[in-house]
Protein backbone atom coordinates (compact mmCIF):
# COMPACT_ATOMS: atom_id res chain seq x y z
CA UNK A 1 0.00 0.00 0.00
CA UNK A 2 0.94 3.67 -0.25
CA UNK A 3 2.86 5.31 2.43
CA UNK A 4 0.52 6.45 4.89
CA UNK A 5 -1.10 9.93 5.11
CA UNK A 6 -1.27 10.15 8.59
CA UNK A 7 1.51 8.29 10.78
CA UNK A 8 0.04 8.95 14.28
CA UNK A 9 -4.08 8.74 14.41
CA UNK A 10 -6.26 8.63 17.48
CA UNK A 11 -9.72 6.50 16.53
CA UNK A 12 -12.51 7.22 18.61
CA UNK A 13 -14.99 4.76 18.98
CA UNK A 14 -18.31 5.18 20.60
CA UNK A 15 -19.55 2.38 23.28
CA UNK A 16 -22.17 1.54 20.64
CA UNK A 17 -19.98 0.80 17.67
CA UNK A 18 -19.38 -2.25 20.03
CA UNK A 19 -22.63 -3.59 20.46
CA UNK A 20 -23.08 -4.00 16.80
CA UNK A 21 -26.82 -4.22 15.42
CA UNK A 22 -28.21 -4.22 19.02
CA UNK A 23 -26.44 -1.05 20.29
CA UNK A 24 -25.76 -2.08 24.02
CA UNK A 25 -23.32 -4.95 25.46
CA UNK A 26 -20.20 -6.05 23.32
CA UNK A 27 -21.00 -7.85 20.46
CA UNK A 28 -17.75 -10.46 19.54
CA UNK A 29 -18.12 -10.59 16.05
CA UNK A 30 -18.11 -6.75 15.87
CA UNK A 31 -15.32 -6.40 18.07
CA UNK A 32 -13.34 -8.77 16.18
CA UNK A 33 -14.12 -7.38 13.13
CA UNK A 34 -12.68 -3.68 14.28
CA UNK A 35 -9.93 -5.36 15.77
CA UNK A 36 -9.09 -6.56 12.32
CA UNK A 37 -9.27 -2.76 10.87
CA UNK A 38 -6.88 -1.24 13.41
CA UNK A 39 -4.41 -4.67 12.62
CA UNK A 40 -4.41 -3.47 9.14
CA UNK A 41 -3.95 0.19 9.59
CA UNK A 42 -0.86 -0.92 12.33
CA UNK A 43 0.41 -3.80 9.91
CA UNK A 44 0.61 -0.17 7.35
CA UNK A 45 3.28 1.46 9.60
CA UNK A 46 0.55 3.61 11.57
CA UNK A 47 1.33 4.50 15.24
CA UNK A 48 -2.41 4.03 16.49
CA UNK A 49 -4.54 4.45 20.02
CA UNK A 50 -8.12 4.19 20.79
CA UNK A 51 -10.49 5.97 23.09
CA UNK A 52 -13.77 3.99 23.48
CA UNK A 53 -17.40 5.49 24.79
CA UNK A 54 -18.92 3.28 27.39
CA UNK A 55 -22.71 3.80 25.63
CA UNK A 56 -23.53 0.17 25.48
CA UNK A 57 -22.72 -0.31 29.34
CA UNK A 58 -23.92 2.77 31.20
CA UNK A 59 -24.40 6.49 30.21
CA UNK A 60 -23.88 8.67 33.12
CA UNK A 61 -25.40 11.70 31.92
CA UNK A 62 -28.50 9.69 30.99
CA UNK A 63 -28.64 8.63 34.72
CA UNK A 64 -28.11 12.12 36.03
CA UNK A 65 -30.80 12.84 33.81
CA UNK A 66 -33.00 10.56 36.31
CA UNK A 67 -31.94 12.20 39.59
CA UNK A 68 -28.11 10.27 40.26
CA UNK A 69 -25.74 12.32 41.38
CA UNK A 70 -23.83 13.78 37.93
CA UNK A 71 -20.26 13.41 39.41
CA UNK A 72 -20.88 9.36 40.64
CA UNK A 73 -22.85 8.73 37.07
CA UNK A 74 -19.84 10.04 35.34
CA UNK A 75 -17.84 7.66 37.33
CA UNK A 76 -19.85 4.91 36.73
CA UNK A 77 -19.56 5.51 33.45
CA UNK A 78 -15.76 5.60 33.28
CA UNK A 79 -16.12 2.24 34.62
CA UNK A 80 -18.15 1.09 31.39
CA UNK A 81 -14.90 2.78 29.97
CA UNK A 82 -12.67 0.44 31.07
CA UNK A 83 -14.99 -2.64 30.73
CA UNK A 84 -14.94 -1.93 26.74
CA UNK A 85 -11.14 -1.29 26.49
CA UNK A 86 -10.79 -4.44 28.09
CA UNK A 87 -12.71 -6.61 25.86
CA UNK A 88 -10.87 -4.39 22.42
CA UNK A 89 -7.81 -5.67 23.89
CA UNK A 90 -8.70 -8.78 23.88
CA UNK A 91 -9.65 -9.00 20.58
CA UNK A 92 -6.46 -7.02 19.40
CA UNK A 93 -3.96 -9.18 21.18
CA UNK A 94 -6.06 -12.09 19.45
CA UNK A 95 -5.61 -10.96 16.51
CA UNK A 96 -1.79 -10.64 16.78
CA UNK A 97 -1.72 -7.03 17.87
CA UNK A 98 0.48 -5.88 20.93
CA UNK A 99 -1.73 -3.60 22.82
CA UNK A 100 -1.96 -1.85 26.19
CA UNK A 101 -4.68 -0.18 28.08
CA UNK A 102 -3.82 2.61 30.37
CA UNK A 103 -6.39 4.38 32.49
CA UNK A 104 -7.18 7.64 33.65
CA UNK A 105 -8.30 6.58 37.19
CA UNK A 106 -6.47 3.94 39.19
CA UNK A 107 -7.13 0.59 38.35
CA UNK A 108 -3.31 -1.22 39.27
CA UNK A 109 -4.45 -4.93 38.69
CA UNK A 110 -6.55 -4.57 35.07
CA UNK A 111 -4.43 -1.52 33.64
CA UNK A 112 -1.03 0.86 33.03
CA UNK A 113 -1.86 4.04 34.92
CA UNK A 114 -1.98 6.88 31.97
CA UNK A 115 1.63 8.36 31.68
CA UNK A 116 1.83 10.41 28.85
CA UNK A 117 5.86 9.83 27.90
CA UNK A 118 5.20 5.79 28.40
CA UNK A 119 2.09 6.15 26.15
CA UNK A 120 3.99 7.44 23.49
CA UNK A 121 7.01 4.75 23.91
CA UNK A 122 3.96 2.23 22.76
CA UNK A 123 3.24 3.46 19.81
CA UNK A 124 6.91 3.73 18.71
CA UNK A 125 7.37 0.18 19.59
CA UNK A 126 4.06 -0.34 17.50
CA UNK A 127 2.20 -1.31 20.23
CA UNK A 128 -1.73 0.40 20.50
CA UNK A 129 -2.40 2.16 23.23
CA UNK A 130 -6.08 1.80 24.81
CA UNK A 131 -7.21 5.14 26.74
CA UNK A 132 -9.80 4.39 29.32
CA UNK A 133 -11.83 5.87 31.68
CA UNK A 134 -11.88 9.30 29.80
CA UNK A 135 -9.98 12.25 31.21
CA UNK A 136 -10.42 10.46 34.94
CA UNK A 137 -12.26 13.31 36.08
CA UNK A 138 -16.77 13.88 35.81
CA UNK A 139 -18.09 16.10 33.51
CA UNK A 140 -16.14 15.44 30.63
CA UNK A 141 -17.02 13.27 28.15
CA UNK A 142 -14.98 10.53 26.18
CA UNK A 143 -15.02 12.93 23.23
CA UNK A 144 -13.31 15.53 25.08
CA UNK A 145 -10.85 12.74 26.57
CA UNK A 146 -10.14 11.72 22.93
CA UNK A 147 -9.14 15.61 21.89
CA UNK A 148 -6.87 15.47 24.79
CA UNK A 149 -5.41 12.70 24.72
CA UNK A 150 -4.48 12.94 20.85
CA UNK A 151 -3.20 16.33 21.91
CA UNK A 152 -0.70 15.06 24.25
CA UNK A 153 0.31 12.57 21.90
CA UNK A 154 1.24 14.82 19.18
CA UNK A 155 -1.62 12.27 16.68
CA UNK A 156 -2.10 14.09 13.18
CA UNK A 157 -5.66 13.59 13.03
CA UNK A 158 -8.67 12.34 15.03
CA UNK A 159 -10.85 9.34 13.75
CA UNK A 160 -14.29 9.47 14.54
CA UNK A 161 -15.91 6.21 13.75
CA UNK A 162 -19.82 5.99 13.41
CA UNK A 163 -22.45 4.29 11.81
CA UNK A 164 -22.76 6.83 8.98
CA UNK A 165 -20.41 7.95 6.10
CA UNK A 166 -19.78 11.62 7.61
CA UNK A 167 -21.56 14.88 8.51
CA UNK A 168 -24.88 15.73 7.64
CA UNK A 169 -27.19 18.44 7.50
CA UNK A 170 -30.39 16.44 9.32
CA UNK A 171 -30.15 12.60 10.36
CA UNK A 172 -30.11 10.84 6.90
CA UNK A 173 -32.11 8.03 8.59
CA UNK A 174 -34.85 10.57 9.13
CA UNK A 175 -34.67 12.88 6.76
CA UNK A 176 -33.91 12.47 2.72
CA UNK A 177 -33.31 15.87 1.88
CA UNK A 178 -30.51 15.88 4.75
CA UNK A 179 -27.16 16.37 2.72
CA UNK A 180 -23.79 15.44 3.49
CA UNK A 181 -20.66 17.77 4.09
CA UNK A 182 -17.17 16.87 2.68
CA UNK A 183 -15.81 19.39 4.59
CA UNK A 184 -16.47 22.03 7.98
CA UNK A 185 -14.58 24.17 9.72
CA UNK A 186 -14.91 24.06 13.55
CA UNK A 187 -16.92 26.92 13.57
CA UNK A 188 -19.74 25.79 11.48
CA UNK A 189 -19.73 22.27 13.24
CA UNK A 190 -20.09 24.37 16.60
CA UNK A 191 -22.26 27.40 14.96
CA UNK A 192 -25.06 24.67 13.39
CA UNK A 193 -24.69 22.40 16.49
CA UNK A 194 -23.83 19.38 14.48
CA UNK A 195 -23.56 16.27 15.43
CA UNK A 196 -19.41 15.43 15.43
CA UNK A 197 -18.14 15.51 19.08
CA UNK A 198 -18.80 17.55 22.07
CA UNK A 199 -18.65 21.64 21.71
CA UNK A 200 -16.00 21.34 24.58
CA UNK A 201 -13.98 18.67 22.41
CA UNK A 202 -14.26 20.57 18.87
CA UNK A 203 -13.18 23.87 21.00
CA UNK A 204 -10.05 22.00 22.19
CA UNK A 205 -9.00 20.52 18.67
CA UNK A 206 -10.10 24.32 16.97
CA UNK A 207 -7.44 25.98 19.69
CA UNK A 208 -4.39 23.27 18.41
CA UNK A 209 -5.53 22.97 14.95
CA UNK A 210 -5.78 19.36 15.10
CA UNK A 211 -8.06 18.33 11.96
CA UNK A 212 -11.05 15.13 12.50
CA UNK A 213 -12.17 13.14 10.07
CA UNK A 214 -15.85 11.20 10.83
CA UNK A 215 -16.35 8.10 8.70
CA UNK A 216 -18.27 4.87 8.59
CA UNK A 217 -16.75 2.03 10.93
CA UNK A 218 -19.20 -0.06 9.48
CA UNK A 219 -17.68 -0.35 5.95
CA UNK A 220 -14.90 -2.76 5.94
CA UNK A 221 -11.21 -1.55 4.88
CA UNK A 222 -12.44 2.49 5.59
CA UNK A 223 -9.94 2.85 8.54
CA UNK A 224 -6.75 2.06 6.47
CA UNK A 225 -8.54 4.15 3.49
CA UNK A 226 -9.06 7.29 5.73
CA UNK A 227 -5.08 6.86 7.34
CA UNK A 228 -3.71 6.80 3.47
CA UNK A 229 -5.64 9.87 3.23
CA UNK A 230 -8.38 9.03 0.66
CA UNK A 231 -11.32 11.66 0.82
CA UNK A 232 -14.13 9.25 2.48
CA UNK A 233 -16.22 10.72 5.23
CA UNK A 234 -16.02 14.56 6.31
CA UNK A 235 -12.82 16.36 7.19
CA UNK A 236 -13.17 18.84 9.93
CA UNK A 237 -10.48 21.65 10.05
CA UNK A 238 -9.60 25.46 10.32
CA UNK A 239 -11.54 27.41 8.20
CA UNK A 240 -10.02 29.03 5.03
Amino acid sequence: MPEPYYKRVLLKLSGEALGGEQGYGIDPQTITAIAREVKAVVEAGVELCLVIGGGNIFRGLAASSKGMDRASADYMGMLATMINSLAMQDALEKAGVDTRVQSAIGMAEVAEPYIRRRAIRHLEKGRVVIFGAGTGNPYFTTDTAASLRAMEIGADVILKGTKVDGVYSADPKKDPTATKYQSLSYLEVLRKGLQVMDATAISLCMDNNLPIVVFDLTTEGNVLRVVSGEPIGTLVKEGE
